[in-house]
């Protein structure tokens, strides 16, 4: 079921099927079968609903497919497992997002601020995400970058950091991924940082507990920004074809832009298995030169030979007048 544009409540609005708009929205989860565009106003926060009945009990927010987060406010995300899943990829443009899971009742899962198939950050947006817990078989990440068998492509488990912001810190690990760019950013901690196999390692090949990405310049060059890190966030607002509504807002003082998901709790695997497949580009085969150049050595020679021709040509005509 797709929501009709209009369709709003206390601090939201629908202005289209795949596009919602807060602005001073606190209240319980959001949740999307298909992708969404998520626009930020003032401040918002989402928080895990602990209700008997509630379709997503983990998470802030729960989007199944591609979720783009951008606009000039802020949005803060708490939850158990997570602050933020995304089954696809995540892109957060030039917002502000405050994501965090504080591991509660969760064993033998991983536990994250955010867990994605892939993230980008980009366009000076600002992000802060943090897992804690201390269940059995828990693992606790900032970002834990996943293949759920759901994301597009074969190019799973990447994190791209375009002039943008990123604080990350978990026990196990600040940032968990099998890949990673930095654009017009860096790495200010951990000293020496650097992407490993599986995640954002020091110098000494660690998996680095706190990990901070800042831009490597005051202010970002007007227009720097790579929009093509993540896939499926080509436009400002997903495919048609995608269907994120599944039920309409609850009315009343309580009413949220809430979204049944589709599978009902958020299940997630404790490491990250994909492996990025390189793709290499096939060089173009050399074109040999044809046209060759005469040797200086031939040039020498066939001036000598003239010289000597008009020489004796002059020999000859002044034995002649003899």
């Amino acid at each position: 079921m797709r929501h009709q544009p209009g369709v709003s409540g206390p601090g939201w609005v629908w202005t289209d099927a795949d596009h919602l708009e807060l602005n001073g929205y606190a209240g319980e989860a959001i949740g999307a079968e298909g992708d969404l565009v998520l626009t930020l106003a003032g401040q918002n926060s989402v928080t895990e609903s602990h209700a008997p009945d509630a379709d997503i009990t983990l998470c802030g927010m729960e989007v199944w497919g591609n979720l783009t987060l951008r606009g000039t406010g802020t949005l803060t995300a708490t939850g158990s497992q997570c602050g933020i899943h995304v089954s696809q990829a995540l892109v957060v443009d030039g917002c502000t997002v405050d994501a965090r899971a504080d591991g509660a009742d969760i064993t033998n899962e991983a536990v994250a601020g955010v867990i994605a198939g892939d993230m980008a950050v980009r366009g000076g947006g600002r992000v802060v995400a943090a897992g804690a817990g201390s269940g059995a078989g828990v693992r606790a990440y900032g970002v834990f970058l996943q293949d759920a068998g759901l994301s597009a492509g074969v190019d799973g488990c990447r994190l791209s950091v375009d002039a943008s912001w990123l604080d990350a810190a978990g026990a196990d690990g600040g940032v968990a991924c099998t890949d990673g760019s930095l654009v017009s950013a860096r790495f200010v901690t951990p000293a020496g940082g650097a992407f490993g196999a599986s995640g954002v390692v020091d110098a000494g090949g660690s998996a680095a507990p706190h990990v901070v990405v800042e831009p490597d310049v005051t202010t970002p060059p007007a227009g720097e920004t790579d929009r093509g890190e993540v896939p499926g966030d080509g436009a400002d607002k997903p495919s048609a074809d995608a269907s994120p509504a599944a039920g309409e807002p609850t009315t009343g003082p309580t009413a949220n832009p809430s979204l049944k998901p589709a599978a009902a709790t958020t299940k997630t695997t404790t490491t990250a298995t994909t492996t990025t497949v390189a793709k290499a580009s096939k060089p173009k085969a050399a074109t040999a030169t044809t046209a060759a150049l005469p040797k200086t050595g031939d040039c020498n020679w066939i001036a000598s030979s003239v010289a000597l021709f008009l020489l004796g040509t002059v020999l000859l005509a002044a034995a002649y007048r003899c």
